[in-house]
This record gives C-alpha cells, sequence and structure tokens, in this order.
C-alpha cells in the first residue's frame, strides 16, 4: 500500500502537468474590426470604371503588361533580378524564417554532449581538517550526454512560435509590398523619361522652325524692311529655346541614371534611346473596397504585425505561471582516464524543476502592460493603413478622372494656339502685325504643347499609383479585365 500511493501521486501530478500542458494564456485573436465602404467615392463619380472581384488567390503578375510595351517588360524582368533593395527584402524574409525555427525549436528536447576533465583540490576546512592540514591534488575525467525539455505549461513556447509565425508572414507581406513599389518605381520611371523625351522632341522642332524663322528675318533684314529689334528679338527666341532643351536634356540624364539604379545598373552600364511618349488611357477595374484588404501587401504586413503583438500578449502573461524543465544526464565519470569508459564508471542525473519568481518588484507586470500597449499600438497602425489605402486609390482614381477632362481641354488650347501662330506668321509677313506678335504666338504653343506631353506623363504614371494603390494587378480571368489603347499625342508633329 505504501508504494501503491506514490504511484498514484505520481501518476496524478503527470495527468495534471499534461493538462496544463495544453493550457494557453494569450487572449484570443481577433482582427480589428475597420470601417470599408460599400464603393469607392470617385468610381461611383466615373462611369468608365470596371467592376472587378481580385482574389489574393490569383497571383498578382505581370500587371504591367497592360501598358503593351516590350521595352517596359525587359526592364521590369531586369528590375526583379538585379535591384538591391528587393535582394535585401528577401535577405530580411529569410532572417525571419530562421527566427521562426528558432522559436519552434524550443517544442523539442535539447540535447547535447561534453568531454572533459577537471583538475582540483579540496579546501581542508571543508573536509573539517586543521587549515595546515596537505590535501590532495586530484584529476577527474567525464564524458555526457544532456537533455533538457520545458513542459509547456502555459503556452509561453507556443505564444512565441505564434508571433514569430506571424512576423515570417509580415515579412512575406513586406517583401511583396518592396516588390510592388519597385515594379511601380520602374513603371513611373520610364514614363517619365518618354515624357522628357516627348518634350525634348516638342524643343527640337521649336528649335527647327525658329531656326527657320531667324533666317527669314534675317533676310528681311537684309533688304531692309524690318529693323535690328526684330532681328534681336528671333535671335533671343532661338537662344532661349537651345537653352532650355539643354535644361531639360540634364534633367533626362537624371531620370535615366535614377531608372539605371533601380534596374541594379550603374549609370554607365545603361542607356535608353529617345523615345517620346505617346498617349496613353487605362481602364483599370478598381474593384470593390472590402477588397482591398485581401490585396494590399501592407495591409496583410500591418495585420500579421498585430497577430505577432497579440501573442506576445501570451508570452508575458506566461512569466506569472511556474515553468516546469526537465533535465538529465548520462554518462561516464573516472578519475583515471583509461577507466572512464568502464561501466562501474557510469552515471546519471535527472530530475524536474519547477520555478516561479514571487517578487521581482513588477518586472512581469510590467512586460505585460508594455505587450498590451504594443497591440493597442499595431491596432491603431493597422486602421491607419486601411485608411491610407483607401485614400490612395480615391487620389489615382480622382487623378485619372480629372486628368482625363483636362487632356481634352488642353488639346484644345493646343489646337488654338497653334492657329493663332499661323495667323501671326501670316499676318506678320503681310506686315500687319510685330513681330513681338510672332514671338508671344509662338512662345504659347511651344507652352500648350509642353503642358500637354506633361499631362500624358501624369496620365500614365497615376495609372501606375492607381495599380499600386490596388495592391497590383487583378485576376485576368475576369470579364472585367483592364483595357488600353495608345492614341497619337495630338499636334506632336
Amino acid at each position: 500500500m505504501n508504494t501503491i500511493k506514490p504511484l498514484k501521486s505520481a501518476s496524478s501530478l503527470l495527468m495534471l502537468l499534461l493538462v496544463l500542458a495544453g493550457c494557453s494564456v494569450a487572449p484570443t485573436y481577433q482582427k480589428a474590426e475597420v470601417t470599408t465602404p460599400a464603393a469607392y467615392k470617385e468610381a461611383q463619380a466615373n462611369s468608365n470604371w470596371k467592376e472587378a472581384q481580385p482574389s489574393e488567390e490569383v497571383a498578382r503578375g505581370d500587371w504591367w503588361k497592360i501598358f503593351a510595351d516590350d521595352s517596359l517588360n525587359e526592364m521590369e524582368a531586369q528590375a526583379m533580378a538585379a535591384n538591391q533593395n528587393l535582394k535585401a527584402a528577401a535577405a530580411r524574409l529569410k532572417q525571419s524564417r530562421a527566427l521562426r525555427q528558432d522559436a519552434r525549436a524550443g517544442l523539442f528536447p535539447q540535447i547535447n554532449a561534453g568531454l572533459g576533465a577537471n583538475r582540483g583540490r579540496a579546501a581542508p576546512a571543508s573536509q573539517g581538517l586543521p587549515d595546515n592540514a596537505r590535501m590532495p591534488t586530484s584529476t577527474t575525467y567525464n564524458a555526457q550526454l544532456g537533455a533538457s525539455y520545458e513542459l509547456d505549461l502555459f503556452g509561453r513556447v507556443a505564444s512565441s512560435i505564434d508571433a514569430a509565425t506571424a512576423d515570417t508572414q509580415k515579412n512575406e507581406a513586406l517583401f511583396q509590398s518592396v516588390q510592388l513599389a519597385l515594379q511601380a518605381d520602374v513603371a513611373q520611371a520610364y514614363f517619365l523619361l518618354r515624357e522628357l523625351d516627348a518634350e525634348q522632341a516638342l524643343y527640337a522642332a521649336t528649335v527647327e522652325l525658329r531656326s527657320k524663322t531667324l533666317k527669314l528675318v534675317q533676310t528681311r533684314f537684309n533688304e531692309g524692311d524690318i529693323s535690328e529689334l526684330d532681328l534681336a528679338r528671333a535671335k533671343a527666341e532661338l537662344a532661349t529655346a537651345q537653352s532650355e532643351s539643354l535644361g531639360l536634356a540634364r534633367s533626362r540624364a537624371l531620370a535615366e541614371h535614377a531608372l539605371a539604379v533601380l534596374l541594379g545598373k550603374t549609370p554607365a552600364e545603361f542607356n535608353f534611346l529617345p523615345r517620346p511618349l505617346s498617349r496613353i488611357v487605362v481602364n483599370i477595374p478598381a474593384g470593390l473596397p472590402s477588397a482591398l484588404l485581401e490585396r494590399r501587401p501592407d495591409i496583410a504586413a500591418a495585420e500579421r504585425n498585430m497577430a505577432a503583438a497579440n501573442a506576445r500578449i501570451g508570452v508575458a502573461r506566461s512569466a506569472f505561471f511556474p515553468r516546469l524543465d526537465i533535465t538529465g544526464s548520462a554518462g561516464y565519470e573516472s578519475a583515471s582516464l583509461g577507466d572512464l569508459l568502464n561501466w562501474s564508471s557510469r552515471t546519471f542525473l535527472l530530475g524536474p524543476l519547477l520555478s516561479m519568481p514571487l517578487f521581482d518588484g513588477g518586472r512581469r507586470q510590467a512586460s505585460v502592460d508594455r505587450a498590451g500597449a504594443v497591440y493597442e499600438e499595431e491596432v491603431a497602425n493597422y486602421r491607419q493603413t486601411v485608411l491610407n489605402a483607401f485614400r490612395e486609390v480615391e487620389d489615382n482614381l480622382a487623378d485619372l478622372r480629372i486628368l482625363r477632362d483636362q487632356t481634352q481641354a488642353q488639346d484644345n488650347a493646343v489646337q488654338a494656339a497653334e492657329r493663332a501662330a499661323k495667323l501671326s506668321h501670316v499676318q506678320y509677313r503681310e506686315g500687319s502685325v510685330s513681330y513681338l506678335n510672332v514671338i508671344d504666338a509662338d512662345r504659347t504653343v511651344l507652352q500648350q504643347q509642353r503642358i500637354a506631353a506633361q499631362l500624358d506623363g501624369a496620365r500614365a504614371r497615376s495609372a501606375v499609383s492607381l495599380i499600386r494603390a490596388l495592391g497590383g494587378g487583378w485576376d485576368s480571368r475576369s470579364p472585367a479585365v483592364a483595357t488600353i489603347k495608345h492614341v497619337q499625342v495630338a499636334n506632336a508633329e
């Protein structure tokens, strides 16, 4: 009977520990609620926006191919392969996966082996001998195999794994965010470069026109029909156009260098031949606002940050409960190296250790309070990220809607300016107006044409920004596929 009672007590204790091992003091995670509009305000204001049903199960894919530009397709591929910021993001993702594996290691016993020798001499007083007693020096050899294991009574290890897993998922989302940002940056830098090429083409035509005008003015001056003032003004206008063209060349060089770096190249390795931008009109399926929460990688990262913070509350709370570590070792120990592996030299040690701090001056409670405050911060960050996402979509929808109308009005302005310039040249040749009228009309034409070219570039870049704001791409199998058409810049010749 005396033997059975301890066995029953041990069995009961073991069962209790096994039950506790399944417990967790981490709060149940629930995604924070956010206000989601039924539809985008700007999409409702524009009947041209189509509705799509994007799904995170469908890869974002090569969204830039909707621009039907082989040069852009090639540059995007180069950037994905060589951009250093993207490689750094991939390395951060590897780090987080390694940290998750490190956390998962807590689920398994830790086993180690050791081989060593100790040489020492005991103090006479420790053996109850006089202070001047001579104590022998001895050497002890040992070879041991040790193991330790923490029984996860209150979910500390499980919560740590949950936090590390959420961190890994966050970094996966951040990698996608960096990738999407890089793709968008390449497309925008590409369209900026082509916009500058379009402006330079306008200045090349203007310089040629003003050179011809200068010859005409020079001839009339030589014949005595006009004063030297008109000749000086014609020379000034030509020099001004040449100077402004060189200023555009400087801006283009900087834009080309920036694009080279995005592609993972030095500026010396990259050369983009001039290619003026044609007008690009894109109809993008904006989808429903609720789908944005599933498609934006930055929103996914913010949500995973929130989940990790929630799990770390469980880690902090577990410090208030006992921790049970089971440790053991087995091996050999001998005073002689030759006898170390003898059966009689075997030794072992096995024992559980149940520990819990009784007083720490409020340190554990401070850890719980901090973990709770971090969670509250991440909830606020998540909601703010969602708000910013909605704002970015609305901003770019508004940009494209207003830019479309502005471009139409600008086309009218270009046509009117060109008509006025033709009339002024005719009237000047007939002598009915002064050369100042010609100068003013030519300046107006160039100004209006530049604005038109800049609007075309702005529309292309806004289309890219909208795709980025939507999370990049959409399901191409949906009937609401984005469509595109290329229109030559009006009156660019």
